[in-house]
């Protein structure tokens, strides 16, 4: 990033003390609209303004929590509408005080069941406090964490501002992100709808400049809304999500390409249609990967047709198959397709390094093949 939006210390005391309500937005973390704060070129920061949440990742709508946190929403808004003065507002703001990570749990209990994780400098607003424990929300999770583990009023206002960030979010159709701050200015490119980007500063005549790609551009103020965001906690259905999708893209992760020749793609193509030609594709891929683990794995063969044909490894280049294969020119397409991904350092199984029916034995399943 060529430049970062600062709080100089005099516009965060501004900023300290025109904070109200906190509220949270399901897929933006900690939100605010931010406000003018008189002089222009000024970043016009406020923690304020209570939105309604939406139902936690993996909780029913009409789940206690939930409806705890809409009872919660109800009451803010009704004592945020009321208040005539800043000193009548208290603070919902609270923070982790933690140097990784902290357990959120279903009650205020230790041996409570645990519903997420709330992490190094995110934020969220306090649904209820009771013996050592406050219940809050953050983004989707809601739950209960100890207070020694949390910073609350000033302190956690003052955490917000040090670790939070302002940006600005597109409010209404696609929106023109321009070289400089001129409608005559070349394009940069397009924000869609809805979206947001950090912002670096509020030039004053009507353009706000913004990171863009790490570059700096300019988008025209009267299109935009600003907002004040803190990171946010985990459920943990989305934990598990995420950890899944971690583990696939590491699984495919591509290894390096290998030079080969036509022979040995060829060749390679053979043994995957003996091996696997009435598998799917991915399944095709994987056996074309585990010959190519094996080849760069320093433990075989550093060839495809030395690992193909090593002593008691694969049973259809022993007994004459894949030879037969190889020389009658009949092989799939999709053989052909996997052997030459598998060339390329495609894979479906990581750096698998055997395979073998189905039988019980842990590791990657694919069709009826297990793979580890």
């Amino acid at each position: 990033m060529k430049q970062t939006a600062k709080l100089s210390a005099g516009i965060a005391r501004l900023v300290m003390t025109t904070l109200l309500g906190i509220t949270l937005v399901a897929n933006g973390g900690v939100t605010a609209e931010a406000r003018n704060a008189g002089a222009y070129g000024e970043p016009s920061t406020g923690i304020s303004n209570i939105l309604s949440p939406v139902a936690p990742l993996g909780l029913d709508k009409d789940a206690a929590e939930v409806k705890a946190a809409k009872n919660a929403d109800k009451s803010s808004s009704a004592a945020s509408s009321a208040q005539t003065t800043e000193d009548t507002t208290e603070s919902t703001l609270v923070m982790a005080n933690v140097s990784r990570a902290m357990n959120v749990r279903e009650e205020p209990s230790e041996d409570s069941t645990k519903v997420g994780v709330l992490y190094k400098d995110c934020g969220g607003r306090i649904i209820d406090r009771k013996d050592g424990w406050t219940k809050l929300q953050s983004g989707d999770l809601i739950g209960w964490a100890k207070d020694e583990y949390l910073l609350f009023d000033d302190e956690a206002q003052a955490q917000a501002l040090d670790v939070g960030r302002q940006v600005v979010k597109t409010s209404g159709s696609a929106l023109n992100v321009r070289a400089e701050a001129s409608e005559d200015s070349s394009v940069l490119g397009v924000l869609p709808q809805n979206t947001f980007v950090e912002m670096i500063e509020d030039t004053g005549d009507g353009w706000i400049s913004v990171d863009f790609n790490d570059e700096t551009g300019y988008v025209q103020s009267s299109f935009v809304t600003k907002e004040f965001r803190i990171d946010q906690g985990e459920t943990v259905a989305a934990i598990k999500i995420r950890e899944e999708a971690e583990k696939k893209a590491a699984l495919t992760k591509n290894r390096g390409k290998v030079s080969a020749d036509a022979d040995e793609v060829k060749l390679l193509a053979a043994l995957i249609q003996c091996e696997a030609g009435n598998q799917p594709y991915e399944g095709k891929l994987a056996v074309g990967a585990v010959v190519m683990n094996r080849v760069k794995s320093g433990a075989y063969q550093n060839s495809i047709y030395g690992v193909i044909y090593a002593s008691g490894q694969f049973t259809p280049a022993l007994n004459g198959t894949v030879a037969n294969v190889y020389n009658s020119g009949r092989i799939n397409d999709s053989c052909y397709q996997a052997a030459q991904a598998a060339i390329n350092g495609e894979t479906t199984v990581g750096g698998a390094l055997h395979f073998r029916r189905v039988n019980g034995r842990e590791g990657i399943i694919i069709g009826a093949h297990v793979f580890w």
